[in-house]
């Protein structure tokens, strides 16, 4: 039987494929939990045109995306804060607290994507990565900064 694959589905194939597979397989297990559906005619063609939007989406998303890194793609971002004499800071900058400055300058990024090997506890620069979808990624500059202190 030549059925439309609605999901990917382990060991047959990817959303969108179209597959030959034994009858019993079919009616037993993938058509009861809506895996898959037979490949009709009518079906073939709805295939088509839901690939084609599927596609459309798709490019959508990475022009946006492309536009994401190219605003980001070279900032330089000050962070200042408490340090002690020695210049370690009283609380590392992690990947959530960039994330929430990054957001805050308007830049749509949750932790997930900035990478960092560990979290920042001196003053200095530092370059990061920030992944986005489709392998796109930005590099951006972090300076870290004492804050300035009052006199008393």
């Amino acid at each position: 039987m030549q059925v439309i694959l609605l999901q990917d589905v382990e060991k047959l194939g990817k959303k969108f494929d179209v597959k030959e597979v034994a009858d019993g397989y079919a009616r037993n297990f993938l058509l009861p939990n809506n895996l898959v559906k037979p490949a009709t005619e009518e079906a073939l063609k709805q295939l088509e045109a839901e690939k084609e939007a599927a596609a459309k989406k798709a490019e959508s998303e990475l022009r946006e995306t492309e536009g994401a890194v190219a605003q980001l793609d070279g900032q330089e971002v000050e962070i200042s804060t408490k340090v002690d004499e020695s210049g370690k800071l009283f609380g590392s900058i992690t990947a959530v607290k960039m994330a929430k400055i990054l957001k805050d300058k308007g830049f749509n990024v949750s932790k997930n994507q900035i990478k960092l090997a560990e979290s920042i506890k001196e003053v200095g620069e530092y370059d990061i990565v920030v992944e986005f979808p489709h392998r796109l990624e930005a590099k951006i500059k972090i300076i870290v900064t004492e804050e300035a202190k009052e006199d008393i």
